[in-house]
């Protein structure tokens, strides 16, 4: 199956969750900038590269315990600052604004800040921030161990996760398209979910993704549509269209038309994660909004939603690219 394209109609949604999280802290206000021409600035003295006699290579420092002194270094780092005990190199960014802005990726921190202020007084700022700029920071690289730790390998005998289990895959050219076999039998610990992939064991691993991919997504849609006729006879709503969603931050949406979008990767959750998303998106479609009076729409069908919501956030989704 295809991936869906985006919604072909204009009328306004909600998401599940309207934004991913912000990784931008609150600008820095800065007095009003001098009349006069601030004197030039020096140039920031250049970041020395990291010597491999005296630092260790990134897995080496992934095995120190935490918390250790870490070095956060931006590939386009200009400048080096220590935070505590640790050592960042940010990105500076020249723009005209009023303050000093701060954003933490998946890259590291990029300060953006108004050309007259000094580089002392971007340090400084930098340091005000030193507390939530070190937990971000942490935060994207711990992300970042989780979605490496999360890459699938695609080849006969890999692994991964379909309504809350353990899938084993199994290269069986006797079978057409995608089989499921569940053994009954299997002892605890060991996966007791087999699919048996239509393809020869010299299969290409884009082969074998995009067989088990579209597996998925078939099963995701049979799932969805079964739950979601349940909870809109439970709530007595009238859902007009399902359709699968490959969005990256969204995982569904409403319409006030009734249409129901859901992200296709919950597949990879357990039946109670995706009732809850089902439940929270048809919610919607009697509580536009998320008043207090939608969370109690979405209690009334499931009482624990939050456990559920921080499930979500928490376990970290297969890397299928």
């Amino acid at each position: 199956m295809p991936r869906p394209g985006p919604a072909d109609d204009d009328s306004p949604q909600l998401s599940l969750f309207d934004a991913p999280p912000s990784n931008e802290a609150p600008s820095t206000p800065l007095p009003p900038a001098p009349r006069s021409a601030a004197p030039r600035e020096p140039l920031a003295r250049p970041v020395p590269a990291p010597s491999t006699a005296s630092e260790p290579d990134a897995p080496t420092a992934a095995r120190r315990s935490e918390p250790s002194p870490l070095h956060f270094m931006h590939p386009q780092a200009e400048r080096e600052i220590q935070l505590g005990e640790h050592r960042v190199g940010y990105a500076l960014r020249r723009a005209r604004r009023g303050s000093i802005g701060f954003v933490v990726s998946a890259e590291g921190l990029q300060v953006n800040a108004p050309r007259w202020v000094s580089l002392q007084n971007i340090d400084s700022a930098v340091q005000a921030k030193a507390g939530w700029i070190v937990r971000k920071l942490q935060e994207q690289r711990d992300r970042a161990r989780r979605v490496e730790a999360a890459r699938i390998e695609w080849r006969d005998g890999t692994s991964l996760p379909f309504l809350g289990e353990t899938v084993t895959i199994v290269l069986d050219p006797r079978v057409a398209g995608a089989v499921l076999n569940a053994d009954a039998q299997a002892l605890p610990g060991v996966p007791r979910l087999m699919l048996h992939v239509g393809l020869p064991q010299t299969a290409e691993p884009e082969q074998i993704r995009d067989s088990v991919q579209s597996w998925l997504q078939r099963q995701a849609l049979r799932i969805f549509t079964d739950r979601c006729k349940h909870f809109a006879d439970t709530l007595g709503v009238r859902m007009t269209r399902l359709s699968l969603s490959s969005a990256q931050t969204r995982w569904g949406s409403a319409s006030a038309d009734g249409s129901i979008r859901l992200n296709w990767r919950l597949v990879h959750f357990g039946l109670q994660v995706i009732d809850y998303v089902v439940a929270h998106e048809l919610a919607h479609l009697r509580e536009m909004n998320h008043s207090a009076a939608f969370w109690d729409v979405v209690r009334s069908v499931v009482p624990d939603y939050q456990v559920l919501r921080n499930t979500l956030k928490d376990v970290p989704v297969p890397v299928l690219g």
